[in-house]
């Protein structure tokens, strides 16, 4: 078994106060606050670091379904959009919308959006987010 893991530290109230994340292979490291999270404030935030792990994960594993059909993508790009609303119980997060573009040659429209549901359902990180609703939408861009 794999383990990945990422460190998350944290100083003062939560209004006030600020902290710093740093993913385990040092490939990235990053402040946030309340203001990076719940307004415009500068730095990252927890839904932004899930939004791009999501959109990793789903390229990868649309890439590899791909891959199974005979089709080999010249190149995916994935934005995630991760929706955090206020609720009765605080916030939460409610919907991520992955927006992809592909070009993959020699494959038909249909082809190509069967095979994104199925991409969506298989990746690893939309499988530990079960409890959010995941929207798609695939657009494949060959002229």
């Amino acid at each position: 078994m794999l383990t990945r893991t990422a460190k998350a530290q944290w100083q003062g109230d939560l209004p006030k106060g600020r902290g710093a994340v740093e993913l385990g292979s040092g490939a990235f490291s990053g402040a946030y606050s309340f203001g990076s999270r719940f307004e415009d404030g500068p730095g990252t935030n927890p839904e932004e670091l899930i939004g791009a792990a999501h959109a990793g994960c789903f390229s990868m594993a649309l890439a590899h379904a791909l891959d199974q059909q005979g089709f080999t993508p010249t190149s995916i790009n994935t934005e995630a959009r991760v929706g955090l609303e206020k609720g009765g119980e605080g916030f939460a997060i409610t919907t991520i919308t992955l927006v992809t573009e592909a070009v993959v040659p020699e494959v038909a429209q249909e082809t190509f959006a069967e095979v994104a549901e199925q991409a969506k359902q298989g990746c690893p990180v939309s499988k530990a987010l079960a409890g959010v609703k995941i929207e798609l939408q695939a657009t494949l861009k060959n002229n």
